[in-house]
Parts: C-alpha cells; structure tokens; sequence
C-alpha cells in the first residue's frame, strides 16, 4: 500500500469502517510511513479540538421528545446498545494505535513467523479494552457464569478460576480476535490494573514474552491450552498470576 492509498483509507480507519483484512493492510503500511502516523495523530488531535472547544446549544425540547419516545420504542434498546458499542470499538481502534500501538520501534523480540502479527493483535485488543466503555461482554466474578457463556462462542471454553483471595479478582469475559482465529479472553482485576487472559489453544505459532510502553506480554499453559497474558502490572505481580494461572485447572 502506498501513501496516495493509506490516506484515501485514513478516514474510514478511522471511524471503524474497514474490514479486518484492509484494516491490518493498513496498518502494515503505517508500522513503516511516519508521515501517516503523523496524519492519524492529527486526525485524532483535530477530533479532540472540536469535541472540547466548539460552542454547544442545547437542543430544543421538541426535538428531545421525539428522541425519547424513539428510545422508547420496542428494539430501540438493544439497536441503541449495538450502536454504542460499535462506536467505542471504532474509536478504542484508533486510540490504541494512536496511543501507542503504531508509534512503537519495530518488534525487536526473537518471533517465529507470525509472531509479529501476534503480537500486534494482543496489545492492540488489551489497549482497546482499556478505551473502551466496559473491556468485558459477559460482567460475572461468577466462573460458573463466565465459563457457560463461552460454550457454543468458541470452540472449547476455557478454564475459568477466580483468584480474588490472591488479589486477582475476575471480572468476567469477552470475544476477541487474534490472528483470524476468535479466542475466549477472560478478564482480571489487581488493584488499579486490568490483565487480559488470551485463550490461544494450540496455535502454530506464538509471539515470545516481550515488554512494550510499560505493558507486558507473556504465555503461560491454562488447561492444556496456549494462554497469553497482557497487562500492566510488575514483573513480580506478574510472575505470581502467572503462576496461579499456571495451576488452576
């Protein structure tokens, strides 16, 4: 993809309207053009400007009753509940590369092939989960909740413990992506720190621990299966969920 393309693209990254293969084409070329980068970082500067410095007026009172009673009307909730998550995922999309995502150095870790793109997909489903409203789909600190409502999402639900009295407490879970497969994430909490659970499988190929922007990368075996772990706690808090992890069954 050349610039001439990726800025026709821009736009539509932006809002969330590319599809996952033109998507990660798209940001395949701005690992590698700053100019690019430069324009997505000032889109999302010019967003903010209008947001915060634009004069408001309130509505007319004419024009709330007609949103209400809309809002009011049978499926309104659910189509108001897609639209809104729709448009959080768009946007976390470009905060998580604006943010950090795609200013990064190149992936400097020994990798397999694959294993950049892997990479990529995890911290950039860890940083929309941060931006976006809530980083989980199913809310339960429940296991019995949790692990039920992954069966028939994918193709083995994963093993499903809460460490609360360790200090890990569960918070419940979501769908993601990784690669093109779709993986069950199950969602922790320590402190102030979020801590993503990648449910990988048996994967042929995975990324090596790494360490980027103060968040951290690494794999351990849940159940048998392949399982990576992204969050932002220290080394030590880490190492000690991992372990947990590692022998919960």
């Amino acid at each position: 993809m050349d610039c001439s393309s990726a800025r026709n693209l821009l736009p539509l990254y932006f809002d969330g309207e590319l599809d996952r293969a033109a998507s990660r084409e798209f940001e395949a070329h701005l690992d590698t053009c700053a100019d690019c980068r430069a324009a997505l970082i000032e889109l999302d500067a010019l967003r903010r400007t209008l947001r915060s410095e634009l004069p408001r007026s309130a509505a007319p009172q004419a024009l709330r009753d007609r949103i209400q009673a809309q809002v009011r009307a049978p499926g309104a909730v659910r189509a108001r509940a897609s639209r809104t998550r729709w448009l959080a995922l768009a946007a976390s999309w470009a905060l998580a590369f604006v943010a950090g995502g795609l200013l990064l150095p190149p992936w400097q870790s020994q990798r397999g092939p694959g294993g950049e793109q892997i990479e990529r997909d995890l911290f950039a489903s860890h940083w929309r989960a941060l931006a976006a409203a809530s980083p989980v789909d199913v809310v339960s600190t429940d296991r019995h909740t949790v692990k039920p409502w992954f069966a028939g999402k994918v193709a083995q639900a994963p093993v499903v413990q809460d460490f609360a009295e360790q200090g890990f407490a569960l918070v419940g879970g979501r769908l993601d992506y990784v690669g093109s497969e779709r993986v069950p994430v199950l969602v922790y909490r320590h402190g102030q720190h979020l801590i993503d659970v990648f449910v990988l499988g048996t994967p042929e190929q995975t990324a090596a621990a790494v360490q980027r922007q103060g968040y951290s990368l690494d794999f351990v075996t849940l159940g048998g299966q392949v399982t990576a772990i992204v969050t932002d706690m220290d080394a030590t808090e880490l190492e000690h969920f991992a372990r947990l992890l590692s022998a919960a069954k």
